[in-house]
């Protein structure tokens, strides 16, 4: 705030350790989508710092690309016969995580989702994560600002992060629509509204690559887009790319939700016009030290009242202000970003 192989499937999990000094071990897991997404490598640093504070034998596992549900499962049975006293997940399949995580709270391991609230939210024992919907709510806000009038007449492309529609995707993609003065339609889902400013969704896997060809699926049906939400960072770089290979890159307004450090200079670049900033770091150390609480003591994490999670914060993050919407600069975000 490297390598555990497992048989062959588990050949792309990685694995480190941090010492223990004190009578008895505690140990835990922390399993994210991917390795490379700098999201994900901010967490796993925050968890291993907090982990070698704390005196905690900590083993990391990831994913060979965002969607890897097969190996996150592999994951969490490894960590259930390490005898782990916890897990920390970004899930990649909300819904289909869900027996195996069962499975590991069986075993009387504690169970952390990260980011990513599972589907439904108490299969975990606790939920640590920025409040998705207000993050895309405030880039949708500040979209629609910004455009004033011309918000009538917008025509926007929606970069989702995967068919399996996890649920920080739908939050995220949910929370921006109704931001930008759009109906929803289900809100457990996205994909189903009818407004007609609306061009389209497709599915990035949240890296840059996927941006990119998402972007030019998107730009194909209607190549007057000019607004773009995008599930994350690299995804928004990549959705840049696609728009500057025809010459649209400055007159389109993306934006996005990270607050990664190359996301944040993104916006002093003019890339991205705005970005919701959320503290993976925070996300993960806070999560370790409830995995030492209920291995000394049993008491579980509380949610923040009046939530179903523990909200660990979020701030807009742009050097173009609109009235109406809270947010911090360039600067101040480059100040708290990460990655």
């Amino acid at each position: 705030m490297k390598k555990f192989l497992a048989g062959t499937a588990m050949a792309v999990l990685t694995t480190t350790g941090a010492a223990y000094a004190g009578g008895h071990e505690t140990s835990a897991c922390l399993i994210t989508k991917t390795d490379t997404n700098p999201f994900f490598v901010k967490m796993k640093e925050g968890a291993a710092a907090k982990a070698a504070e704390l005196g905690i034998t900590l083993k990391t596992f990831a994913g060979k690309v965002d969607g890897d549900h097969e190996t996150q499962v592999q994951a969490i049975e490894t960590c259930i016969l390490d005898g782990a006293k916890g897990i920390l997940l970004t899930a990649s399949d909300t819904s289909s995580i869900v027996s195996a995580v069962q499975q590991a709270r069986d075993a009387g391991i504690l169970v952390i989702a990260l980011d990513t609230p599972l589907d439904p939210i108490d299969a975990a024992d606790a939920t640590f994560a920025t409040d998705n919907f207000l993050a895309g709510e405030l880039i949708g806000k500040w979209a629609a600002a910004k455009l004033g009038d011309d918000a009538a007449n917008a025509k926007i492309g929606m970069l989702d992060l995967a068919v399996s529609q996890p649920t920080v995707g739908v939050l995220r993609d949910q929370g921006f629509l109704q931001g930008f003065g759009i109906d929803l339609g289900d809100p457990n889902k996205w994909g189903d509204e009818t407004d007609p400013r609306i061009v389209g969704n497709d599915v990035t896997a949240g890296n840059e690559e996927g941006g990119r060809k998402a972007m030019e699926n998107l730009l194909a049906t209607d190549p007057m887009i000019n607004v773009v939400y995008t599930i994350n960072e690299p995804a928004a770089a990549g959705a840049y790319e696609a728009l500057k290979a025809i010459g649209r890159e400055n007159d389109v307004l993306i934006v996005s939700v990270d607050g990664g450090c190359p996301g944040v200079q993104n916006i002093a670049d003019g890339v991205i016009g705005a970005t919701s900033q959320q503290y993976p770091l925070l996300m993960a150390s806070l999560g370790i030290e409830a995995i030492k609480e209920w291995a000394d003591n049993g008491v579980k994490p509380e949610p923040t009242p009046g939530k179903n999670f523990f909200d660990t914060g979020v701030a807009l993050v742009t050097d173009q202000p609109a009235d109406g919407v809270e947010s911090i600069s360039v600067a101040e975000g480059m100040d708290l970003c990460w990655g």
